[in-house]
């Protein structure tokens, strides 16, 4: 029907051929099993689209989390004189609006080893009470605790670094400092043994395998530092403001000081996983393109098999327009069908990532997830809305363009050329 008889755009006659032509007889299944095929397509690229993206997004999440939950988001290095005014320098920046916590750091490089094994270690001596503020740390003791921890003499390690050298709770882990005392034969390295009071696991691979944290009065000893201290490390309230809190504490610190914030010591990093993030983004996409390029043959064969059909509607009043429509929502309804079980599949495989993970890994008898290649002990998912919506709206725009040609081609058939060759 048309405008000449009163029918409006879109109207329920317009609809009903629409889906009566998805639903193709015997002699279209040809039609009909392309259809299949540009719903599948988009199906999958909205899902795997989805899925990726909260992927990427829960790892550089996960990562700069945990990153920043031990590593401070700005790290403060003394210039010209040693940091001995430690203390007094942490309490003005914990005065400072939107600094969570200020805490002196003593920081060096060992090796540890016992009957067993032996690894590298970083080593980082830390008063208890700041580490009581790190939740990161404090929430994720495993085993023993941070009591007395300031009066131990002990030292606290990654559960992957006491794996590795086959050391438990109260065992001796011996450590090794190439900057040890000075003796006219030259520098001898120190090496000390302390008992393990407590173990901690945070979920990253280097952090597990390589901390070992230390008392700081007992770290000032080891490493020769008598009241000093190597840096003060800066957590704040939020990260990505980081550049606004940087300007604060330059101003509060009221002393000559060096300042690298998260930004510049992951900056490699960070941005390879942005340039990642994007490339898979763009690779994805071209699936949605292909299932796009699917609705446009299939509507094309659509229209060349109803040809007569567009001939007859023509001749008893549809305009042009209405057939346009007619073929716009047959060619539409695949694209916003297939986008939205996409989206619900993405959702679905999102919340229930780590359960399909183990599931493929107990059928396929393989690791699919190596937390000592990927650093995280889990795959991350985190779902952006902007990035999901950003996906939607992609997929029904393409499958709406795609739709146009074919539908313009029905609209401009002649029905006297249309039925002369029929």
């Amino acid at each position: 029907m048309s405008e000449a008889t009163g029918t409006r755009p879109f109207s329920a006659f317009e609809w009903m051929l629409s889906l009566r032509y998805l639903r193709a007889r015997r002699k279209e299944g040809f039609i009909s099993v392309i259809a299949g095929f540009s719903f599948i397509g988009i199906m999958l690229g909205v899902a795997t689209l989805i899925i990726v993206m909260a992927v990427m997004n829960g790892f550089r999440k996960e990562l700069l989390g945990k990153i920043l939950g031990v590593q401070g988001h700005m790290v403060l290095q003394p210039i010209d004189t040693p940091l001995t005014d430690y203390a007094e320098v942490a309490q003005r920046l914990m005065r400072i609006q939107g600094v969570r916590l200020a805490a002196p750091v003593i920081e060096g490089q060992a090796l540890a080893s016992s009957a067993f094994n032996a690894g590298g270690a970083i080593v980082r001596g830390m008063r208890a009470e700041d580490l009581r503020r790190l939740p990161l740390i404090s929430t994720n003791i495993k085993q023993g605790g941070l009591e007395d921890f300031d009066t131990s003499e002990g030292v606290m390690v990654g559960q992957r670094l006491a794996n590795q050298l086959s050391l438990r709770l109260g065992d001796s882990l011996t450590l090794v400092s190439p900057k040890g005392s000075s003796t006219p034969m030259g520098m001898t390295p120190r090496i000390k043994a302390y008992p393990i009071v407590a173990i901690f696991e945070v979920g990253m691979t280097e952090y597990d395998s390589a901390f070992v944290f230390m008392p700081f009065t007992e770290a000032q000893a080891y490493f020769n530092r008598e009241g000093d201290a190597s840096s003060i490390e800066v957590y704040t309230d939020n990260a990505d403001r980081i550049e606004e809190y940087r300007r604060r504490v330059s101003e509060g610190v009221e002393r000559p000081v060096f300042i690298v914030d998260w930004r510049q010591r992951n900056a490699t990093f960070f941005s390879a996983l942005q340039v990642e993030r994007n490339v898979m983004f763009m690779i994805l996409t071209l699936i949605v393109f292909v299932a796009a390029l699917n609705i446009i043959s299939g509507l094309i064969m659509l229209v060349k098999d109803k040809g007569r059909d567009i001939a007859i509607l023509r001749t008893m009043g549809a305009t042009r327009g209405a057939v346009m429509r007619i073929f716009l929502i047959t060619g539409a309804s695949i694209g916003v069908v297939g986008t939205i079980a996409g989206f619900i599949l993405g959702v679905v495989v999102c919340l229930n990532i780590e359960k399909i993970q183990e599931f493929v890994s107990w059928a396929t008898g393989t690791t699919l997830w190596d937390p000592t290649v990927r650093f995280l002990t889990q795959i991350p998912a985190d779902m952006s809305t902007g990035e999901t919506l950003t996906v939607l709206v992609m997929a029904l725009v393409l499958s709406l363009l795609a739709t146009l040609y074919p539908s313009w081609r029905a609209a401009k058939l002649d029905p006297v050329e249309a039925l002369r060759y029929e």
